[in-house]
This record gives structure tokens, C-alpha cells and sequence, in this order.
């Protein structure tokens, strides 16, 4: 585990930073400038915006304007990147999509105050998975599928470098995901500013942690940060972490996938947390 590259892709229209490609397979797109306008309009999730960088047409100035109004992220690639999308995502060939595309997600994003809020009507102390970059659908279903089984209050994932809510995370979370909150937010640091608002402590995951995480006590009010799959959390999210968690490894594999790590340290979350219930 390490820092996350922080080298910035920018586009060539206008040098504005863009998001890397993340896997969007599986996710449902809808492409033309009525269509991609209305949807903006609508309270449809959005994971992001794609418009044409050779076209100035007023349209799709106008998409951009409300997209980036609405926090959504927008990118730009070339027609024939257009159709290339459109034609891994669909199989459709030679379509008139305008200049315009928008990947849809596969539920509604809920708000972190969402999360919160959730806990307690349950009467709970809240319990929050944030993903630091999480980029495989798979991974990120199958940690939304075990936050559900350990009575999670919700996720928050990033808008930028991270996977978004797409088809497979949604086939991948087995039906958790229409049960588990997740919320995107724009900037991690505040999110766990927040959270610390609230009462939550802040406990990091990674390969130095100073703490293994079967020693910590995490029956209270927490936030556990998951880091990427190649880089671990961001340096200045750890900066931002109460306490940082390791998992001791005695194999000759020095780390292991994301959602296995964030599955056994939910699940020792899970344990003290229905311990302190019964006492």
C-alpha cells in the first residue's frame, strides 16, 4: 500500500483536471442532447457526463454548465471515442448520440447527513465504511454486500478516482446495495471533518497501522477508511484518521484484495459491537 498518484489527466480543450477511466461496465448510459438534458433536470442519478470536445455547439455548452452545477463530473473525448463507448456499452453501431453521453447509475446516491440519520432511527451508534478510492465494481459490491450482513449504516465513496454505482457493483452487492446507503461525496477530508462532528472516531487501514485491528476498540461511534487496491488511502486522508488499523499477516503475501481486508475488519467491528450489546 501507498499514497495515491496524484498526477492530474487534463483534457485538451481547456486544461481543466479530468477523472482517469474507472470501470464502468454494466452501467446503463443514455446518449443525445435531449435526452442527456432532461436527465440532468430529473433527480436520476448521474455518475458522469461525456460530451464532445470537437463540438461548440450551445447544447452542449449548456450540459456542461448544469452538470457542473450539479457537482456531476464531466469529461471530454472525441466523437469516434463517443461511438466506441456507446458501442462496448450497447453494441450499437453508427448512432447519432449528438456529442452527448451520460452514464446513469444503478441507485440513488444518498447525502452522508443520509447515513447518519439512518443510525439513528435505528437507535444505533453509527458504523460507516468510507472508500478511499476503491476502482473494481466487484470490490466495491462485495463491501457494500458485507456492510449490509454486519449492519453497516451506509458507505461514502468519492466522485473522483473511484468506482461509481454501476450495473456490476450492483449485481456484484447481491441485493445489499438496495439496502445500504451510499453516499458521493467531493472531498474525502471534509467527509471525515464531518463525520468527526458527529461524534465519530476515524479509524485508517493499512499494511504500517500502528494498531492491530483485534486490539482496538471499535464498539463506539465509527468511521473505518478503506483504502485503493494499489495505493492504500491518501496521505492526507491518513493525516485525517484518529487511529490507523493493521491487519498482522504471517504468509508470504504481503497484503490482501480490499474487500477481504475491509470484510475481516467489519467483521471485528461486527463482534465488538454486539458484545457491548449484551452486557
Amino acid at each position: 500500500m501507498g499514497n495515491v498518484d496524484n498526477k492530474e489527466i487534463r483534457n485538451n480543450k481547456n486544461e481543466r483536471p479530468e477523472q482517469p477511466e474507472t470501470d464502468q461496465t454494466g452501467s446503463e448510459i443514455i446518449y443525445g442532447r435531449n435526452s442527456v438534458m432532461e436527465a440532468l433536470r430529473s433527480e436520476m442519478s448521474i455518475n458522469k457526463i461525456i460530451v464532445c470536445r470537437e463540438d461548440d455547439n450551445g447544447r452542449l455548452k449548456a450540459i456542461e454548465a448544469l452538470g457542473r452545477q450539479k457537482k456531476i463530473i464531466v469529461q471530454y473525448r472525441t466523437r469516434k471515442e463517443i461511438d466506441a463507448i456507446i458501442l462496448k456499452q450497447t453494441g450499437e453501431k453508427n448512432v447519432n448520440h449528438q456529442g452527448a453521453l451520460a452514464y446513469i447509475a444503478a441507485a440513488e446516491y444518498a447525502e452522508p447527513e443520509d447515513i447518519i440519520n439512518n443510525a439513528k432511527e435505528r437507535g444505533e451508534s453509527p458504523f460507516v465504511l468510507v472508500l478511499d478510492g476503491i476502482q473494481d465494481p466487484h470490490n466495491l459490491g462485495a463491501i457494500i454486500r458485507t456492510a449490509d450482513a454486519v449492519g453497516a449504516h451506509g458507505v461514502i465513496i468519492p466522485k473522483r478516482r473511484s468506482c461509481a454505482l454501476t450495473g456490476a457493483v450492483a449485481k456484484t452487492s447481491a441485493g445489499a446495495l438496495a439496502h445500504v446507503p451510499v453516499a458521493r461525496v467531493s472531498n474525502i477530508v471534509q467527509t471525515l471533518d464531518y463525520l468527526k462532528e458527529q461524534g465519530l472516531w476515524v479509524a485508517g487501514t493499512d499494511l504500517t497501522g500502528e494498531t492491530e485491528f483485534f486490539n482496538a476498540k471499535l464498539d463506539g461511534p465509527l468511521a473505518l477508511v478503506i483504502g485503493s487496491e494499489g495505493n492504500g488511502m491518501a496521505e492526507l486522508t491518513r493525516k485525517n484518521c484518529d487511529f490507523v488499523l493493521t491487519i498482522p499477516m504471517k504468509g508470504q503475501v504481503t497484503s490482501l484484495n480490499a474487500s477481504v481486508a475491509a470484510g475481516v475488519v467489519m467483521y471485528e467491528i461486527f463482534r465488538q459491537r454486539t458484545a457491548a450489546l449484551s452486557r
